[in-house]
């Protein structure tokens, strides 16, 4: 390995980065932040009743335009986002102004919002990253209309829609049989589902953390509780707000909601209320981790002490007794006697030796 991997540690704050934290709280819903169009986008199309099922894929958003008027259930989704696609599609499919800002921000707070013909949310899909040990977000909108969702993603290479599709080719499955709006409720209740992926990671984490407090508590086991604690807040501030989410397609009474499909979003409400109490559990632990890196620092100082106590009472004696032999007097006991160094060092051994035994005794160490 290269010597200079290790140079980092011997300067504490590039132990603390502070580039995670600018990246959680650079997002100011004061400010219009401007998004960066795709560079590619693409369209899937499913169009499924229960017998049949077509596939459509596109390069180009004027397509997706062809299937609002299919008595098919169909869902369309948009991987990448481009300002003048989305105007696009907004424009034909008459989506509320309101709906398209939302789709085009950035950071966005989790939400539910309907009018008469349209029921949109925008949530965040959550990925742990093995490798930095981050966790990831892409914004997602959904916007359920009459047999036919629009899903409007930001990462084409990802998503966590592959359960979907796969049911989606199931002849007869409780997906092909139902109409758009439980599709609408089977995205949302796999992204909820993945969250739990991911807190299964951090659990993981905190578990190899406390390990590591236990092991060894030193100034880079603070910064990773440092770097865990940042992941939380991402955690959380995704987590919360869905319940809010779900909440509003419950007691929505929009004609594009059955009521048996309300039935299987208050499941999806049970599952957020859920990973609310995981997100509380792991901030709870992290305290609980913090206290204890707190503790072991205490105790291996209270442990240096206590030896640097004893080495300097042990030493005291021989200290004192070479302050006397030292000073400045004419007459001193055994000082010109053969035998006076030899005694004198015998005392100065002694008296150590007998301190220990005493200390030892009192199970000072």
């Amino acid at each position: 390995m290269h010597p200079t991997k290790y140079l980092k540690y011997f300067n504490l704050f590039s132990l603390f980065d502070t580039k995670r934290t600018r990246d959680i709280l650079k997002v100011n819903q004061t400010i219009n932040t401007q998004r960066t169009d795709a560079t590619t986008v693409t369209v899937d199309v499913y169009e499924y009743t229960p017998e049949t099922l077509e596939f459509h894929h596109f390069e180009n958003i004027q397509e997706a335009c062809t299937f609002e008027k299919n008595t098919k259930n169909t869902w369309i989704n948009i991987d990448g986002i481009r300002k003048n696609d989305v105007e696009l599609i907004a424009n034909h499919f008459e989506i509320h102004p309101l709906f398209v800002e939302d789709i085009l921000s950035i950071g966005s707070r989790p939400k539910m919002d309907e009018t008469e013909n349209y029921l949109f949310c925008q949530l965040n899909m959550l990925y742990f990253n093995d490798k930095t040990g981050d966790v990831e977000q892409e914004q997602i909108s959904i916007l359920l209309g009459k047999n036919f969702v629009i899903s409007f993603q930001e990462d084409p290479t990802r998503d966590v829609f592959n359960a979907i599709r796969d049911k989606l080719k199931i002849t007869n499955s409780k997906l092909r049989q139902s109409s758009a709006d439980y599709l609408c409720y089977a995205l949302i209740d796999m992204i909820v589902d993945h969250y739990f992926l991911v807190m299964e990671k951090l659990a993981e984490r905190i578990e190899l953390l406390e390990e590591k407090i236990i092991r060894n508590s030193n100034t880079r086991t603070l910064a990773e509780i440092n770097d865990f604690r940042k992941e939380l807040i991402v955690l959380k501030r995704n987590v919360v707000p869905v319940r809010d989410l779900v909440n509003g397609f419950i007691k929505s009474d929009s004609a594009l909601l059955q009521e048996r499909t309300t039935k299987y979003f208050k499941d999806v409400y049970d599952h957020i209320l859920q990973a609310n109490e995981f997100a509380e559990n792991y901030r709870d632990m992290m305290m609980n981790l913090q206290d204890l890196y707190l503790s072991n620092v205490n105790l291996k100082m209270n442990e240096v002490m206590k030896v640097m106590a004893v080495v300097t009472c042990l030493l005291a004696p021989a200290t004192v007794i070479g302050g006397i032999f030292g000073m400045n007097f004419d007459v001193i006991p055994i000082a010109h006697q053969n035998w006076g160094f030899y005694s004198t060092v015998g005392i100065m051994v002694f008296i150590p030796l007998v301190m220990i035994i005493i200390f030892k005794r009192r199970g000072w160490f």
